[in-house]
């Protein structure tokens, strides 16, 4: 084994890698070693002591990944120029300068800055979804301008080390702004990689050549299930449409995902064996979002929300999906051991904040409260570090300290409920009222003054703590507070 990883050491990146996926036994040697390697570094090291199940958690979504990503490239589903670039320009020029520049904003501020921004840079859509988030639609469209993006962009790449941008909406790709869309976007940010959610509806055979070309964009496309629920959803024959955009997508080699909404309609389904199957194998899909309704946007209600059992329910299945199946898949918010809770307010280490189509600045794509409007601060001679440091966004994370980010393990709250505005919502509604943060929607205003919607929430956190709590103590803090007695 030592010669053989002296030998693979002196073959250049891109082609030992190619190697080693083209051949069998090569590459179940390979995947052994370094599943052993992320193992050994990331639950039995495990630099910031978080309990052992989390980085359990951690291991798994990460080598699911790997094999999903190796499989992927086995089936030719990732193009030559996509691998180079995910290998080359992410894995040198994105990760280790990165590395470096959170060094220099740590050495500054005392801890490590957000790792990414989502941007919804158009409010448009050609869909109308039933309970839309962000109330998207085609009617009075607003946008931001693509050199503000391009802005933001620059920006938090030379304050922060951040390499990684997420694109949201409205839907993305009919954003147009100075002659330019967000695939222009992409293209002129090669040191960036995008992640962005789209309904696939546009995703031409043209638009997926383009796609590839760039080379650093990766479509989260947008699935309520299987076809009679998507089509329920979003419009009769947009699964129809979905099929061909991942039939596009797999043709010129562009790794893609879905992400899906999950209410007390569906979740069994998208939690399902067969959901799984049909679109992480069959369809090709190397990933798989898994967000819990959020009662805001156009026509929110309560009565959309996985109830508080078939949460727990989503938890046990999700979790042997993963450890069992070995698919990639996160639950927002049931997953929250994988980020060490929540990553709102640009938190530190793998946190993050949400800039909309009019330049409010949020928390969280699902908190819709602002104080900041990027547009404004610029305009008033700030930056991104300006909205980072506000005290709106002070309070979100010296609450997530004293929840339990970085606490020792044996006193971490409960991740498997980590979100302040669904889960613990006396907490963010204290948090946007003290501050005066402005709501960003009309549905975000008819929220602060609907006192059933309150109560609803309140009783949904405490009744979802309630359930999960035990498993929560017997499988994340027990286990830590053994070991610590044998210590």
């Amino acid at each position: 084994m030592d010669n053989s990883k002296k030998i693979l050491r002196r073959i250049p990146i891109v082609g030992m890698i190619n190697a080693v996926v083209g051949i069998d036994l090569l590459r179940r040697l390979a995947l052994e070693l370094v599943e052993r390697k992320i193992y050994k570094r990331v639950v039995e090291v495990n630099h910031n002591k978080c309990p052992r199940r989390s980085q359990e958690d951690k291991y798994y979504i990460v080598t699911n990944m790997l094999r999903s990503f190796i499989r992927a490239w086995k089936e030719g589903l990732i193009s030559p120029r996509v691998r180079k670039h995910l290998l080359e320009e992410v894995g040198g020029r994105v990760l280790l300068p990165a590395a470096e520049k959170g060094k220099c904003f740590h050495r500054e501020h005392g801890f490590n800055p957000p790792k990414f921004v989502t941007i919804s840079p158009y409010s448009g859509c050609n869909l109308r979804c039933v309970g839309c988030y962000a109330s998207s639609s085609s009617e009075r469209a607003e946008s931001l301008d693509y050199d503000i993006v391009d802005r933001i962009l620059r920006e938090k790449k030379n304050l922060w080390g951040s390499h990684f941008t997420v694109i949201s909406g409205g839907e993305p790709l009919m954003w147009r702004s100075q002659g330019k869309g967000i695939l222009d976007l992409a293209a002129a940010h090669q040191d960036n990689f995008f992640l962005m959610y789209t309904n696939g509806t546009l995703i031409s055979t043209e638009v997926a050549e383009r796609m590839a070309e760039v080379a650093n964009i990766s479509p989260a496309i947008s699935v309520e299930g299987l076809k009679r629920e998507t089509d329920a959803r979003r419009g009769a024959g947009v699964h129809e449409k979905i099929l061909r955009a991942f039939h596009n997508l797999r043709e010129v080699g562009v790794p893609f995902g879905i992400s899906v909404t999950a209410t007390r309609e569906n979740a069994e389904l998208v939690t399902s064996d067969e959901f799984a199957e049909f679109y992480l194998k069959e369809q090709g899909a190397l990933y798989c979002w898994l967000f819990q309704y959020m009662p805001i946007g156009r026509s929110y209600t309560l009565e959309l929300l996985v109830t508080p059992e078939q949460r727990l329910e989503m938890y046990q299945r999700v979790q042997r999906l993963v450890r069992e199946k070995r698919y990639f898949i996160a639950d927002f918010w049931n997953s929250g051991p994988l980020s060490n809770g929540c990553i709102s307010a640009g938190r530190p280490d793998g946190g993050y904040f949400y800039i909309n189509w009019k330049g409010d600045v949020a928390p969280c794509v699902f908190v819709p409260y602002s104080t900041h409007n990027i547009k404004e601060v610029y305009h008033q001679g700030g930056d991104l570090n300006t909205i980072l440091f506000s005290p709106f966004f002070t309070s979100i994370r010296k609450w997530q300290y004293a929840y339990g980010f970085m606490k020792p393990p044996t006193e971490v709250g409960n991740q498997i409920t980590p979100c302040p505005i669904r889960d613990h919502h006396r907490v963010m509604r204290g948090i946007v009222e003290h501050h005066k943060a402005h709501p960003i929607d009309k549905s975000a205003a008819s929220a602060l003054t609907d006192n059933s919607y309150y109560k609803g929430l309140v009783g949904y956190g405490d009744r979802v703590r309630e359930l999960t709590r035990e498993t929560w103590k017997k499988e994340y803090l027990v286990p830590e507070r053994e070991a610590l007695q044998e210590g």
